[in-house]
């Protein structure tokens, strides 16, 4: 398995090279940040015109982690939809594709801030989910233990190959787990910032996504 497997509050978790998170005893597969009609909505909004492709792009990544893990559980932790009209509007195929993913496996939408409203599409909305030693929620909580949440996009800049690159991670540590963003139009917040240097321990990994999951020091 492409990945890198951790412990977390008494449970085995593999962040996933491709920016899921798999927990192979529940057989749960949770992604953060879809990000679901971005394109759509920055023209809708500001006229910014970028290829229409970012939805289909990610719900091809997204079905390939469930048809290799086949998972019982999926949870999506929130801003799975770049606002609550990328919800509503997304097109026909798109929600077809997305209906045809769900079906087979409990579909968990836990609320963010950029889609608050449940979405129609089926499935059980949730503000967190609370599921043996675990909590999945959107946005990390400063005093929480066993949280699995999403929300800012770490990304962790190396020299690879002799580039400056900039890799989407995960961000965990005795305490918690940060989900990287899966959506294919999005930014990222540097692991170095102080907000996330703040909820992150003195041990605290990146690991970071791409061809393989690899596993640095946060604050290398």
């Amino acid at each position: 398995m492409n990945g890198y497997a951790f412990p977390l509050a008494g449970t085995v978790l593999t962040a996933r090279a491709s920016g899921a998170l798999w927990w192979e005893a529940e057989r749960l597969l949770a992604v953060s940040d879809l990000h679901l009609g971005k394109a759509d909505r920055l023209a809708r909004r500001a006229g910014a015109l970028l290829p229409p492709y970012d939805t289909h792009e990610t719900l091809t990544r997204l079905a390939a982690e469930i048809e290799a893990l086949a998972p019982r559980t999926v949870v999506c932790l929130g801003d799975s939809f770049d606002d609550d009209d990328a919800a509503r509007d997304l097109p026909e195929p798109a929600t077809d594709r997305l209906t045809a993913l769900m079906a087979g496996s409990r579909w968990i939408w836990i609320s963010g801030n950029h889609d608050p409203a449940p979405p129609d599409l089926g499935g059980t909305a949730l503000a967190e989910l609370a599921l043996g030693p675990l909590r999945f929620r959107h946005i990390a909580e400063r005093e929480a233990e066993g949280e699995v949440s999403g929300h800012y996009h770490p990304k962790m800049r190396r020299r690879l190959g002799g580039q400056s690159v900039a890799r989407p991670c995960f961000l965990v540590d005795g305490r918690r787990a940060i989900l990287p963003a899966f959506g294919a139009y999005t930014g990222g917040l540097a692991t170095h910032a102080p907000v996330l240097d703040a909820l992150m321990g003195a041990d605290a990994l990146a690991i970071l996504t791409g061809p393989k999951a690899l596993a640095l020091p946060m604050r290398a």
